[in-house]
């Protein structure tokens, strides 16, 4: 019974010290990103980073325990009501861990999260996703090839392939 109870505290306290040294910070977050990218500027808990075609600015907060990676698409001003629409309905269904968002007059797609509980992989693909959310804004209006409950509504999915920014695309 001794060597039962004796390892199983072995084993909490193993489990315990690794969830411990997973915990993600500025430190550990800026290496990642430094092997992900080759253009990284800034200070710890504020970066721009090439991704892609993209810069993308990862911003921390350790004391709070957030993070939050974005991109600007286009200005405030610019944007269709069409657009907008589409921008919703894909937050709901095709946008997965990234959202549209309007910040300082500009639509982004932005990532946010919980800073120790982010993994290394998770970075990565919220990387990922920013940029592809980005990046088929008017278009498909996704971040990755994944649809939440296995895709969009016929209704919804006919607003966004009758967009006026797709039908120019098309042209």
């Amino acid at each position: 019974m001794r060597l039962c109870l004796l390892f199983t505290f072995a084993l909490l306290l193993h489990a315990s010290l690794f969830a411990q040294a997973q915990e993600m910070n500025n430190q550990k977050l800026e290496e990642v990103i430094k092997k992900e990218s080759p253009l990284v500027e800034g200070q710890e808990g504020a970066w721009q980073v090439l991704f892609g075609d993209r810069i993308l600015l990862i911003i921390t907060d350790q004391h709070n325990n957030r993070m939050r990676i974005f991109t600007p698409i286009i200005e405030e001003e610019q944007i269709k009501e069409v657009e907008m629409k589409n921008m919703l309905i894909a937050n709901f269904h095709s946008a997965l861990d990234a959202k549209y968002s309007l910040y300082d007059g500009f639509v982004v797609s932005v990532f946010t999260h919980p800073l120790k509980e982010l993994t290394s992989n998770q970075l990565v693909d919220a990387m990922k996703q920013v940029a592809s959310l980005a990046n088929t804004f008017g278009t498909t209006y996704t971040s990755s090839e994944l649809f939440f409950g296995g895709g969009i509504p016929e209704k919804e999915e006919k607003q966004i392939n009758e967009s006026p920014s797709k039908k120019s695309k098309k042209t």
